[in-house]
């Protein structure tokens, strides 16, 4: 492996996460600037059109772009479960951050077979409770 004149090793292997950031960003500022609330920017969820049940994602626009107006219980209303997910994202590209700086091995994070079935659990558990008259706290406001 060769070093470009002028570019150090550890800046060239930050360019992936860089590039995943500035993507990550880019999606973010335009849910930010316009609004889910406005018909006609966004698909509706088709899973919701067939069905008229909230799947795990619903509300999931809503939820970004309160975050980006810093209103964390109006994301938590729209979707909790992508505010966690979203936290745990955050964390593992700090993670690939991290060893791509340092020059260690990045290889993707793995689930255990406990790990997915607990994931995929909540997934089911989530999507169920939040279309019960129980769950509805869960579910994103109709518009």
């Amino acid at each position: 492996m060769s070093v470009t004149a002028g570019q150090p090793a550890s800046s060239r292997r930050l360019v992936a996460p860089a590039v995943a950031l500035a993507t990550a960003a880019a999606a973010t500022a335009y849910v930010g600037a316009v609004s889910p609330d406005r018909p006609g920017h966004y698909p509706v969820c088709p899973f919701l059109r067939v069905t008229g049940w909230w799947c795990p994602a619903c509300g999931g626009l809503r939820c970004v772009h309160a975050l980006t107006r810093g209103d964390l219980a109006a994301a938590l209303h729209d979707n909790a479960l992508l505010v966690v997910a979203g936290t745990a994202a955050a964390v593992l590209w700090a993670r690939w951050t991290y060893r791509s700086w340092r020059g260690l091995p990045t290889e993707p994070p793995t689930l255990s077979r406990g790990w997915t079935w607990a994931v995929l659990g909540a997934l089911l558990v989530f999507a169920v409770l939040r279309n019960t008259p129980y769950g509805g706290w869960l579910a994103p406001p109709v518009v």
